[in-house]
């Protein structure tokens, strides 16, 4: 009978300890989940807001945002729109562009598009072009992508959104032309794109404004 006791007793000691021990690694875990959702959340802030000057602003441009679908356009099967407001007038889109075409693969895009059509400014926030020469479209690798800053379908023209190899205005990389010869395009994309939807991307009503075609 104490036998009997002592194996009941050493089995409740353990199962305790077990759920001890599982619960102390759901709270760690979601201790750790929370904080790196909200440093994701800290690092795009930054990056919106590099583009889109926090003063500019007075909403949560994260929490203002819209999926949409225009793969044509913008390159991606969904693309996020984050919307900046001041005083509940729009001020700027930045839409999350995908390169499809860039030299070693796909190039992910901020673009910023300012309500009166130009550009806030353009990032690039992943992409696998090759180190010394692709690369050179990271603003930490150089100022080429400063280049977009301001500029809009009417500053150039629109027969001069290209590098200037083919009659463009935007420089190349010696070496690495694909590079931002489709990055070029893939900015003007989105200009064309936000320009003939911009009321939708901004109504607050419209969920989900899509197209695919040449408009």
């Amino acid at each position: 009978m104490n036998s009997r006791l002592s194996i009941l007793i050493a089995a409740g000691i353990l199962a305790s300890f077990a759920v001890l021990g599982t619960s102390l690694v759901a709270f760690t875990h979601l201790a750790t989940e929370e904080r790196i959702v909200a440093n994701e959340r800290e690092t795009l802030l930054r990056s919106l807001y590099a583009l889109v000057p926090r003063e500019n602003v007075d909403n949560d441009m994260i929490s203002d945002s819209i999926m949409i679908n225009a793969t044509e356009f913008l390159g991606g099967k969904e693309t996020t729109v984050y919307r900046g407001r001041k005083l509940q007038q729009p001020v700027a889109a930045v839409l999350t562009t995908i390169v499809p075409n860039g030299y070693s693969g796909p190039i992910k895009l901020l673009v910023a598009v300012r309500y009166d059509g130009s550009l806030g400014g353009v990032r690039v926030i992943s992409h696998k072009e090759t180190p010394g020469l692709g690369d050179k479209v990271e603003e930490s690798r150089s100022d080429w992508i400063y280049s977009f800053n301001n500029k809009s379908l009417g500053n150039p023209p629109l027969d001069k959104w290209g590098v200037k190899r083919d009659g463009g205005v935007f420089d190349q990389f010696t070496g690495a032309t694909v590079t931002p010869r489709s990055i070029v395009q893939a900015v003007k994309n989105t200009l064309l794109y936000v320009r003939d939807h911009k009321d939708a991307l901004y109504d607050k009503q419209t969920a989900s404004p899509t197209t695919d075609k040449q408009g």
